[in-house]
């Protein structure tokens, strides 16, 4: 086998590439543990509602409250199926079988939102797009905020 010499110091760098031990592994996985799909979906599901009671304190109607609310669950809903159907696929025969799963997974998960979303004038009477649009991207910005202040990590300065 013949070896290849790196053509750039980009590539150079990158066969420096050193395995993790046994041990660095052991602390990497204490300083990072992992996070609970389902307590995003849960944190999501909150922030959802709190989206939704802040929508109707401020504007003082209900149809603007079920409009940020209904945004807040065409998040929620389908994250929740989503994490559903990849918990059921934990063990893939294959990473290919695993991406493929995923792939399929996240496409069912835009076309149940685009559905949600197509439907919400039929489903929500005197729909607010403004306050819906508020409630999805309330959710969605959930996933960050969760992921940063979760328990067990430690900050390294």
């Amino acid at each position: 086998m013949t070896k290849i010499a790196p053509e750039t110091e980009a590539e150079a760098e990158d066969s420096d590439f050193k395995p993790l031990t046994a041990q660095e592994v052991h602390e990497w996985r204490k300083r990072n543990p992992a996070v609970s799909v389902w307590r995003l979906v849960g944190m999501q599901a909150v922030a959802g509602v709190l989206v939704a009671l802040v929508a109707w304190a401020i504007s003082g109607e209900a149809p603007v409250a079920w409009s940020a609310g209904y945004g807040a669950l065409a998040v929620v809903l389908p994250a929740a199926l989503f994490a559903r159907g990849m918990a059921r696929q934990k063990r893939a025969a294959t990473a290919g079988a695993a991406m493929v799963g995923f792939f399929g997974w996240e496409m069912v998960k835009i076309a149940l939102t685009v559905a949600m979303l197509a439907a919400a004038p039929k489903l929500v009477s005197q729909l607010s797009w403004l306050a819906l649009l508020v409630g999805m991207v309330v959710t969605m910005k959930t996933y960050w905020i969760a992921l940063m202040v979760r328990p067990g990590v430690r900050k390294t300065d």
